[in-house]
C-alpha cells in the first residue's frame, strides 16, 4: 500500500497533471467536509474477496492519489470504521470526489464517463428502488407487528397449560425476550412432571445464570488468559470507578464498527478512572491478535479462544455480540448493552463530562 502525498490546494494538482499521465492512469482527488484526519480506504470486491489497493488521508480538507486501471472498475472509498463509504466507477482520468463525510454516499464524482453512465442508470431506476425500499420497510413494520402478537399469544399458552410437555418447548423459544423476574414467574408456576424435564432444567439453569448477571448483582468472577498467556481475572481489574467488560470478537463486524465508540470512551475517560477488559470470543489467536492491533484497543484483553463456549460468555449468559456489562468500584453491575453515545454519556454522567470532548459521531 502505497503513501499518499497530500496536497496544499487543488491548484497545484491541476499544474501536475499532463496528457501523458491522462492516458497512462487515474488521478483521483476530493474535498470531503467534516473528515479532517480521517483515512480513507479505496477498495474493491473480486471473487468474492475484498481487495484494498490505495489508502488516502483527508488534510485541510482534501485529499489526492493516483495510480492506473486496466478498465474502468466499480470501486469503493470506505472510512477506517467502515461507517461511511462512496461507490463509483474508477477510471484512468482525472476523477474529483466533492462532498460531505455526514452524507458521504451522496458526494458528486466528476470526471468518470464511466461513473456518468452509472449515475444515469441509478437515476432511471430510482422510482423503483424507493416503491421497493417502502414495500420492504411496510413488510418490517408489519412483521414486528405480528411476531409481537405471536409472542403474546405463546406466552398467553404457556401460562395457561403450565401441565402440557408443549409448553417447555415454546419457552425455550423466547426464554431471552423475556424479563428475569417474568420468566421466574412461568418458571414457578410450572406443573411438578414438567418442571422435571430435560428442556425445563435447561432453561431454569439459563434463568438463574441469566440472573446473576442482571443490575444491581454482583459481578460473577472469572479468570482468562491476556495475549501473553498470563491469567487475569476479572476481581484483579475491579477497584476502577468504572469497569467495562467488553465482550467482542475480531470477526464480528457490529463489534468492530462499535469499537471506535468504545476506544473514544476510554481515551477520554480512562484517567478519570475508567478501565475496560476486553473478552473475544474469537476462535484463532492470530485474528483477535490482528483485530486488537487494527482497532487499536490499548486496555486489557482475555480469551479462551472456545467462540461462544468461552467460560466467561457462558457464566454472563451472552448469546450475541458486541455485549457488555458496566460495573462499578465495588463490582456491582450498574448497566447492561450500553453503545455508542449511551456508553459515553452514562459514563460521563457519572465521572464527569470532558468539555474537550464531543461523544461519538459528533
Amino acid at each position: 500500500m502505497r503513501k499518499i502525498s497530500i496536497p496544499v490546494c487543488i491548484a497545484l494538482v491541476t499544474l501536475s497533471w499532463n496528457t501523458t499521465a491522462q492516458k497512462s492512469g487515474y488521478e483521483l482527488s476530493g474535498r470531503i467536509e467534516g473528515a479532517e484526519g480521517i483515512t480513507f480506504t479505496l477498495q474493491k470486491s473480486a471473487s468474492g474477496k475484498t481487495l484494498y489497493f490505495d489508502t488516502v488521508i483527508v488534510v485541510n480538507g482534501m485529499f489526492t492519489t493516483n495510480g492506473s486501471v486496466e478498465y474502468p472498475e466499480l470501486v469503493s472509498l470506505v472510512t477506517l470504521d467502515r461507517k461511511k463509504g462512496l461507490s463509483f466507477y474508477l477510471e484512468n482520468s482525472r476523477i474529483t470526489i466533492t462532498g460531505k463525510l455526514d452524507s458521504l454516499s451522496a458526494a458528486k464524482v466528476t470526471g468518470s464517463k464511466t461513473n456518468d453512465e452509472y449515475s444515469s442508470y441509478q437515476k432511471s431506476i430510482k422510482p423503483y428502488s424507493d416503491k421497493l425500499n417502502k414495500l420492504m420497510a411496510d413488510y418490517r413494520a408489519a412483521s414486528e407487528s405480528v411476531m409481537a402478537e405471536i409472542k403474546v399469544s405463546t406466552k398467553e399458552f404457556i401460562r395457561n397449560n403450565p401441565q402440557s410437555y408443549v409448553s417447555p418447548s415454546l419457552l425455550r423459544g423466547m426464554a431471552r425476550d423475556l424479563k428475569p423476574e417474568e420468566l421466574e414467574s412461568i418458571i414457578a408456576a410450572m406443573d411438578p412432571k414438567v418442571a422435571s424435564t430435560p428442556v425445563m432444567t435447561e432453561i431454569k439453569a439459563n434463568a438463574a445464570a441469566s440472573i446473576a448477571v442482571t443490575v444491581g448483582r454482583k459481578a460473577p468472577d472469572f479468570t482468562l488468559n491476556d495475549v501473553n498467556g498470563k491469567p487475569v481475572s476479572l476481581t484483579s481489574k475491579i477497584g476502577a470507578k468504572l469497569l467495562l467488560i467488553d465482550f467482542w470478537a475480531g470477526w464480528c463486524g457490529p463489534c468492530r464498527l462499535e469499537n471506535p465508540n468504545v476506544l473514544k470512551t476510554y481515551n477520554d475517560f480512562n484517567k478519570m478512572g475508567f478501565d475496560i477488559l476486553g473478552v473475544s470470543l474469537d476462535r484463532t489467536r492470530d485474528e483477535w491478535i490482528k483485530a486488537i492491533a487494527d482497532d487499536k484497543l490499548t486496555w486489557t484483553q482475555v480469551s479462551d479462544l472456545k467462540y461462544f463456549n468461552s467460560a466467561a460468555a457462558k457464566l454472563y449468559s451472552v448469546t450475541a455480540i458486541p455485549a457488555n456489562f458496566l460495573l462499578d468500584e465495588k463490582g456491582i453491575i450498574i448497566a447492561v448493552n450500553l453503545r455508542g453515545d449511551k456508553l459515553y454519556g452514562k459514563v460521563s454522567e457519572i465521572l464527569g463530562s470532558k468539555k474537550t470532548s464531543q461523544p461519538p459521531g459528533k
